[in-house]
């Protein structure tokens, strides 16, 4: 069996030598291919996200090869590990400094809900602040969750519009988080 991955052509029209099919198909599909993902890892999420980026799981082969460590070229923001509060507004900042179109997945249980640290100084979600696209349940994940969440931003990325930011439903959701 061989794990060869097949990209489904966007729907179209179809002919001798010719595919034709609408412009922001065409751009999701090459977007959800290329994401360039920044991992903030902070606790032992991060160790499983390395596993994942290793040969054996080989996140690279759902196109994230390049990881990006500078906000303002990544469209992909991993959020892994127990987030401090006083955490929070550097977390807040990178998001911020990300071009549209950006995605975030929580991964793990202390990005997700504060995990095991119900405590005064730890952020009980990083959703208080930043809105997230998926989130990755585990304590640590296991990599297979950590690429089946990637996979849900890659359906994200093929079927939103590349002017998701105009949307009246977005601009709503960016003002409970006091983001312009």
């Amino acid at each position: 069996m061989s794990d060869i991955q097949i990209v489904e052509a966007p729907p179209g029209v179809e002919g001798s030598g010719f595919f034709a099919t609408r412009l922001d198909q065409a751009v999701g599909l090459a977007r959800s291919y290329s994401l360039w993902p920044l991992p903030f890892a902070t606790s032992c999420c991060g160790i499983e996200f390395m596993a994942t980026m290793g040969s054996h799981y080989d996140l690279a082969r759902f196109g994230a090869e390049r990881l990006s460590f500078s906000p303002r070229q990544a469209d992909l923001l991993m959020v892994m590990g127990t987030i401090a509060k006083k955490m929070a507004p550097v977390l807040r900042q990178v998001y911020l400094q990300m071009a549209e179109p950006r995605w975030v997945m929580a991964v793990g249980a202390c990005a997700s809900s504060g995990g095991i640290f119900d405590t005064y100084s730890v952020l009980q979600g990083i959703d208080e602040i930043i809105p997230v696209d998926v989130y990755v349940p585990g304590c640590p994940p296991r990599p297979e969750a950590i690429i089946d969440g990637f996979m849900n931003i890659q359906k994200l990325a093929q079927t939103e519009s590349g002017r998701r930011r105009n949307d009246p439903s977005y601009r709503d959701l960016l003002a409970k988080y006091g983001i312009r």
